[in-house]
């Protein structure tokens, strides 16, 4: 840590205290709770619960979350994204029918952000088609709707769930982390791990088309 080499760790501890910071840094065992203590066998329960109070926009809305495993922002600014380029026929700007994918990539001053990052997202057409046919959403007004409804916000885990199911569908878990906006630090990742985007885009779409089918 650097303020030990300046010989300034008491006076950096001191400070963090002062400002209500606190060091967190998960050992292993931490992260092993974390895996598996979850929730995730009832995910798909409360989304068919969220769908009977949610409005068409906003239950579709919902399955793009689970279906691309986007952050919560992220899926909401992706979403409108496309409803306003097709309406202004510049949906191929973002959709590329040819890789089958979204390109965030496109506009690095919305999806790029230091470490949370998303570069493309495999997409079904018929997915967004639907979605360019459909009405813009807002966060708050899903969270209002499903707070009056006593059911809990849970779009976090439906990043999990994605990122579960399909490494369970067997594919690597460095394809998930490239498709989720990580790049790994390892070796194997910086100069040897090369990707089709357009095979990769194939292969997502096919291992979720059963979990498309049953939202």
């Amino acid at each position: 840590m650097l303020s030990k080499f300046l010989g300034d760790y008491e006076t950096f501890k001191a400070s963090l205290k002062q400002h209500g910071i606190k060091w967190v840094q998960n050992d292993s065992f931490t992260t092993f709770l974390s895996i598996v203590n979850h929730n995730q066998s009832n995910l798909l329960e409360w989304y068919n619960k969220s769908k009977a109070v949610l409005r068409d926009n906003e239950k579709l809305f919902l399955k793009y979350v689970i279906l691309s495993g986007l952050r919560k922002a992220e899926a909401v600014r992706s979403f409108n994204k496309v409803i306003s380029l097709s309406s202004q026929g510049r949906l191929e700007e973002y959709f590329d029918k040819d890789l089958g994918c979204l390109k965030h990539y496109a506009y690095p001053n919305e999806y790029l952000r230091n470490t949370k990052n998303v570069f493309f997202t495999p997409i079904q057409e018929s997915l967004v088609s639907a979605i360019s046919n459909s009405q813009p959403v807002s966060y708050n007004s899903i969270r209002k709707r499903l707070e009056r409804n006593n059911l809990k916000l849970r779009f976090k885990e439906c990043r999990s769930y994605f990122a579960t199911y399909l490494r369970n569908k067997g594919v690597m878990s460095e394809s998930i982390d490239l498709i989720q906006g990580r790049v790994g630090k390892s070796v194997f990742v910086r100069f040897y791990l090369k990707q089709d985007l357009k095979s990769l885009n194939a292969e997502i779409i096919g291992k979720l088309g059963d979990l498309q089918n049953n939202l």
